[in-house]
């Protein structure tokens, strides 16, 4: 059986961490490289990076962040926000992601899935879902949550894992920073539909969440941001919250870091 996840999301900015309120990026809390320390320190499962820059010209400096932070992670590194290329995967791949994270591009050409999952492997590609509700109907979002696309969510969940996904990251953004909790409805809806693993995300506030997130939303793993920002919020405490609830997670172990703390970029 396969053991639910842990995973710690980073939204990076212009070269900085930030804190994420229904979508709106605000808050500069720290650099991806203590974040990412920090989060191996305590063996979380998984880190996925989203790069949500409003500046293009930063671009290259993602890409440099993501090679370095390849060569310090213990745990798979899923790197998202904007791709929109057959050549951006190859090139994320290539300096050390092991897995990408495809949102707007994925909807707009289902062709870009099925390409990407036929050249590099399903196990790789994670189609990332923005939901919101409109008029109590839960409808897709793409665009940085911008574009209401009109699309239920089980749909294209389903579509997505049918072109070749290999996960799904949904995210309430009615619930992103919320701090109330997932959207356990809309969870259970998208894993109730698709055989590929799901992964919560949008609205942690206390470890109860995650336990919620798969217990009662039926997810596989559980994301969370803003609560990991701060030190007393460690990712041991919320797994062994988790492991005593009796969900079947790997167990914290303490990895002793030796990598250097400057980095080589600049921002």
């Amino acid at each position: 059986m396969l053991k639910n996840r842990l995973i710690a999301c980073l939204l990076w900015r212009d070269g900085l961490i930030v804190q994420s309120v229904n979508f709106n990026h605000t808050n500069f809390v720290g650099d991806a490289l203590t974040a990412v320390d920090f989060f191996n320190t305590w063996a979380i499962d998984e880190i996925v990076i989203l790069d949500v820059s409003r500046n293009a010209e930063k671009r290259d400096l993602f890409f440099r962040i993501i090679d370095e932070l390849s060569a310090r992670s213990f745990v798979p590194l899923t790197v998202g926000g904007k791709i929109r290329t057959i050549e951006d995967i190859r090139k994320l791949l290539q300096i050390g992601a092991d897995k990408v994270c495809v949102n707007s591009e994925a909807f707009k050409n289902s062709q870009f899935v099925m390409q990407a999952a036929e050249m590099f492997g399903s196990q790789c590609i994670v189609v990332s879902i923005d939901v919101k509700k409109i008029n109590d109907q839960y409808r897709v979002f793409i665009n940085n949550g911008q574009t209401d696309t009109g699309t239920d969510p089980v749909g294209w969940a389903k579509q997505a894992e049918a072109l070749g996904a290999g996960e799904i990251f949904l995210t309430s953004i009615d619930r992103d920073g919320s701090r109330e909790g997932y959207d356990l409805e809309l969870i259970a809806k998208v894993s109730g539909n698709v055989r590929i693993p799901v992964i919560a995300s949008g609205g942690v506030g206390d470890w109860q969440h995650f336990i919620d997130g798969i217990a009662k939303g039926k997810a596989d793993a559980v994301s969370a941001a803003n609560i990991f920002h701060y030190s007393e919020q460690s990712t041991k405490k919320a797994k062994n919250f988790m492991r005593a609830s009796g969900l079947n997670i790997r167990e914290p172990e303490f990895y002793f870091i030796n990598t250097p703390r400057k980095p080589k970029y600049r921002i």
